[in-house]
């Protein structure tokens, strides 16, 4: 394997548990997104637009569905002869190892495909996150303060940064404390969960915590405090742009809300283009009765109804006289005649049968598990 600069680790193995029945079936970073989209694809382009073209894929939770969406990496423009995606399973690396521990772990695990690579440096990002983020430009601060482990931060409103893990730096950038979760937060600077480390840096602690049998194996519990308790050069990166962890219900509805909005906090298309590996399906039709507002259709749809404010995905069918507003529609769902959905995710699959209700409100989004049926004599299906 062609020596590489800088290696890629996308940490995808996640089973999202807080999604709800959005998973039940797939993991995390496979949800569909923003219309086309995976949520997968964010941190793949960001690695294809910054020049970052070798990504091993660590995967675990109901992957299937994720191994085929990623096939060879061509839609990312990842398919290089001596570069491209790699899938990483979890596997036997020694006696008695199972499914990846935590994110130190998962990494650990893989320590032989990262010495085959033999990078300088080493990227872990996380999978289920929506961003934008040019990573060349994080690696040149890393390499302009002589770091031993970068971390990319943003500023968060102070009454959230208690969810998150904080941190605390000097003047110049370097990490002075690491606080996960703290009641009165110090700052309001919390990590993304992305990491650029020095290569060799990072293996000596992966395979130190390896064999602490009282480790979580976990980069925010184990591996960074360790790292501070041993003075070691750890810098922040802040980071300003747009930066959503969908890992709830809610913020994965109001992330595909923001992209409704005139003038959106990022854009899928442009100079920083989000790719996707999407089947060829013809135009979507719009009906003579359909009445659309503000609202994302994708392509292979069919709206005879009405729609607003919503993001509907490819396959989606909408009849005459059904309502669809606020909510996400997703791939090959039908809503019947005169169905109403509001305030609502429904999954792929889904059909909301003729004069079924699906109701929802702001702060409480309804959730469709994949392939249901909603049948109006069942009633509404409420939020909860």
């Amino acid at each position: 394997m062609r020596k590489t600069e800088c290696l890629a680790m996308i940490l995808a193995g996640g089973q999202g548990s807080r999604l709800g029945a959005l998973t039940k079936k797939i993991a995390k970073p496979a949800v569909p997104f923003g219309g086309k989209y995976r949520i997968i694809d964010f941190p793949l382009s960001n690695c294809a637009n910054s020049g970052i073209d070798k990504v091993g894929v660590l995967t675990q939770y109901r992957p299937l569905e994720l191994h085929n969406y990623l096939a060879s990496g061509s839609a990312w423009d990842l398919d290089k002869k001596e570069g491209g995606v790699f899938i990483l399973p979890p596997y036997a690396r020694e006696k008695g190892a199972d499914w990846y521990r935590g994110t130190a772990d998962a990494i650990y695990q893989n320590l032989n495909f990262i010495d085959l690579a033999d990078p300088d440096y080493v990227l872990i990002l996380s999978g289920d996150h929506i961003y934008t983020m040019d990573y060349s430009w994080m690696l040149e601060a890393h390499k302009r303060n002589k770091a031993d482990a970068t971390i990319g931060v943003i500023e968060v409103p102070w009454d959230e940064a208690p969810r998150f893990g904080i941190m605390n730096t000097d003047k110049t950038g370097r990490i002075e404390e690491f606080e996960e979760k703290p009641a009165k937060p110090k700052s309001n600077l919390a990590s993304m969960g992305i990491y650029i480390f020095s290569k060799d840096f990072l293996e000596k602690y992966l395979i130190e915590d390896a064999r602490d049998e009282t480790s979580a194996h976990d980069f925010g519990k184990n591996i960074i405090p360790k790292m501070l308790a041993d003075k070691a050069r750890l810098f922040s990166y802040a980071f300003e742009g747009y930066w959503k962890d969908v890992g709830t219900i809610e913020s994965l509805w109001q992330a595909n809300m923001d992209l409704l909005q005139d003038k959106p906090p990022f854009e899928l298309d442009g100079d920083w283009r989000i790719y996707s590996s999407n089947p060829s399906m013809p135009p979507h039709y719009v009906g003579p009765e359909a009445q659309i507002k503000s609202s994302m259709i994708s392509e292979g749809s069919m709206i005879l109804g009405t729609v607003e404010n919503s993001v509907i995905f490819p396959g989606v069918r909408i009849g005459k006289g059904a309502h669809v507003m606020n909510s996400v529609i997703m791939p090959s769902t039908v809503i019947a005649e005169g169905a109403t959905v509001d305030y609502a995710i429904v999954a792929q699959n889904c059909r909301i049968e003729s004069g079924a209700q699906v109701a929802g409100e702001p702060g409480a989004i309804t959730v469709v598990a994949e392939g249901e049926t909603v049948a109006a004599e069942a009633g509404s299906k409420q939020a909860g």
